[in-house]
């Protein structure tokens, strides 16, 4: 049995998630009203999963989640608004150590349960078995365990709590150049994702000579915020794909959620295009459409394909015919992965050019791209 902590301030929402997962037979659920209310739960019941609000009164979701993954890291699938402050404040969850988050139906939400659940359950399911980093963190954890951190036995005020957000340096790779007049890196995840987007893209130097598309799963209300949030992060330039958008050396280009990006080609030149999603794939942006289209319009062999952390199969076939067309495509290990469904998938199917852990993609990406 999979023991669930679902933690929400709104009776209703507990009561209609509870009769969710209760409906299930792999799940045992318990509840929580607040932050405090959850970690006592994290201590006496201890779940393997747990679901938390991010707007909570007394202990709000972040800071909650911030003494989680200090006292006993557990995986945690946030629950936001739809709103640009949501979405701001899941990506510092996701940075903070969640796994994966969901969008709050708004308006009834009990007439949303039958859309809004089934993707919910799927998600908790898969977190549940997610690997967190052993070294996330690690340094905090000692500290609070051993009594160090002053702080360690009382939740953090959020604006500490944003202050442990600095992105980790990483080394950065060398200039790179390419012989290819013309090239594209084609970049597949979802749950894990950002961090792992994160891993990959910021040792990438400026001046990266082919340009980057990246289809992660996430709704519209997101994506947004994290081609923002991986702007500032990178010295490469990102930006969302809202609307039709010359593909240029050095930028990095992240599918709009609840749509499809693809690549076509006008007057000579490759452009992204937001592309309505199309029913004959599961998750959205579609890594297979994504990839598929891009072989329409560019020789395989000028083509790396990369599938990162992610439930499902998503990406796997596209980038298994990228390989036989000859191109090269690299699948995260499975020991880096938080879930290892998308890149486990193309391993199986003999997709992979390369098996390699996460912080050697950027390396291995850079030398597929320089012919080496």
């Amino acid at each position: 049995m999979i023991k669930l902590l679902i933690v929400d301030d709104s009776p209703l929402m507990r009561r209609l998630l509870g009769e969710l997962f209760a409906a299930e037979a792999d799940f045992e659920v318990a509840h929580a009203r607040d932050g405090h209310e959850a970690l006592e739960a994290l201590r006496s019941y201890r779940p393997d999963v747990i679901t938390l609000d991010v707007q909570m009164p007394n202990m709000d979701g972040l800071a909650c989640l911030d003494r989680i993954m200090l006292e006993r890291p557990t995986p945690v699938v946030m629950a936001s608004a739809v709103t640009a402050e949501g979405a701001a404040a899941t990506l510092r969850a996701i940075d903070l150590g969640a796994v994966d988050f969901i969008a709050k139906p708004g308006g009834a939400v009990s007439l949303q349960m039958d859309i809004y659940g089934p993707a919910l359950v799927e998600k908790v399911r898969a977190a549940a078995s997610a690997r967190l980093p052993a070294a996330h963190r690690l340094r905090e954890r000692v500290r609070a365990r051993t009594g160090l951190d002053a702080d360690a036995s009382s939740p953090l005020p959020l604006s500490l709590v944003l202050d442990r957000l600095r992105p980790r340096r990483r080394r950065p790779i060398a200039p790179v150049s390419s012989t290819a007049a013309e090239g594209l890196v084609v970049v597949g995840a979802s749950t894990g994702g950002p961090p792992a987007l994160d891993a990959l893209l910021t040792p990438l130097p400026a001046g990266f000579p082919w340009p980057i598309v990246i289809a992660q799963h996430m709704p519209a209300a997101f994506t947004g915020a994290l081609a923002r949030r991986l702007d500032t992060l990178t010295a490469l330039t990102v930006t969302e794909v809202a609307s039709p958008t010359v593909l240029v050396p050095g930028g990095v280009y992240i599918g709009r959620g609840d749509a499809d990006v693809i690549v076509s080609r006008r007057g000579g030149v490759l452009v992204a295009l937001s592309a309505p999603a199309d029913p004959a794939f599961r998750w959205h942006p579609s890594v297979d459409r994504l990839t598929d289209s891009v072989l329409q319009h560019v020789a395989a062999a000028a083509v790396v394909g990369v599938l990162l952390t992610g439930m499902g199969n998503d990406g796997a076939a596209a980038m298994t015919r990228l390989r036989t067309s000859g191109g090269r495509t690299f699948a995260e290990a499975e020991e880096t992965a938080v879930v290892w469904g998308m890149p486990g998938e193309l391993v199986r199917a003999g997709g992979a050019s390369r098996v390699a852990r996460l912080e050697d993609m950027a390396g291995l990406v850079a030398a597929a791209v320089a012919g080496r």
